[in-house]
């Protein structure tokens, strides 16, 4: 990844790495300024416009079976930074890089990102789920999750909500999204019985951040507000380290082996043209 050339400007006090420790979540008032996020908008706004990536599966609707001339329910990019690099050497960015190497460590880097965007009135839910759950299932992991949205959010538009604990907890039995192998995204199976009715909620104004380890159970609610909900999240973590060289037992994620999206079949003939 291209270096990070700004100086952090924000830290973490003892509080607030306890209430991490604790939890397994961090809401973060402020990573950025108004200049910057205004930046980072308008070239969020532009690449989702142009469906940025979608020839190579860059570009798919997370909630959805991704058919040519639908509407996204739930419209995702990964690697936004490739389709608008301004959105990589920032002042959020090494902010959120220098608050992760104080909750998981120095050798923590940053990983890339993706951007999750809630259209106005009828973006999707993101259902409860563990980020973990999508990755390989033969390594452990210490990475890092941050959430930070391009205007203000609260539970009407699609903030972050978090089960307290829930990263210390094993990867809990997952689907896909309405169990349809041809969506991409994932839910909790209705067998994993977690109460959720003790969800915290953590609004936000632009350019505040949510952290979460893997782990964590974690949520967005569908956006019934006139607001389009504008999500950027960064990933930041260590080297994974196979499962087995650590003693470890090998685990399966069979919600993983069976899937049939669009997204994954325009990304394999993309890399092979």
């Amino acid at each position: 990844m291209p270096e990070l050339t700004h100086q952090p400007t924000v830290s973490l006090s003892s509080a607030q790495i306890a209430f991490f420790r604790s939890n397994g979540f961090l809401s973060v008032p402020q990573l950025s300024n108004p200049a910057e996020i205004a930046m980072m908008r308008e070239a969020y706004d532009d690449i989702f416009q142009r469906r940025a990536g979608r020839e190579v599966g860059d570009q798919f609707d997370l909630a959805g079976t991704d058919e040519e001339g639908k509407e996204a329910a739930l419209p995702q990019i990964l690697g936004p930074e490739k389709y608008a690099p301004q959105l990589w050497d920032t002042i959020a960015r090494i902010n959120a890089l220098h608050i992760c190497r104080q909750l998981l460590g120095d050798d923590v880097q940053a990983q890339g990102s993706h951007a999750i965007f809630k259209p106005a009135r009828h973006g999707a839910t993101t259902p409860w789920h563990q980020d973990e759950a999508y990755w390989g299932p033969d390594f452990q992991y210490r990475s890092m999750s941050v959430w930070l949205p391009l205007q203000d959010v609260d539970e009407e538009n699609g903030c972050m909500q978090f089960i307290p604990g829930t990263h210390k907890q094993e990867i809990l039995p997952h689907q896909s999204i309405g169990n349809d192998p041809r969506i991409h995204g994932l839910e909790l199976a209705p067998d994993a019985a977690i109460d959720v009715s003790h969800a915290v909620v953590c609004p936000l104004e632009a350019g505040g951040a949510t952290f979460h380890p893997s782990r964590t159970l974690h949520f967005t609610a569908a956006n019934e507000s006139e607001r389009p909900r504008r999500a950027l999240i960064m990933m930041f973590g260590a080297p994974a380290i196979k499962r087995s060289d650590l003693g470890l037992p090998p685990r399966r994620f069979p919600w993983t082996e069976h899937k049939q999206t669009a997204r994954a079949q325009r990304h394999e003939a993309g890399t092979k043209s």
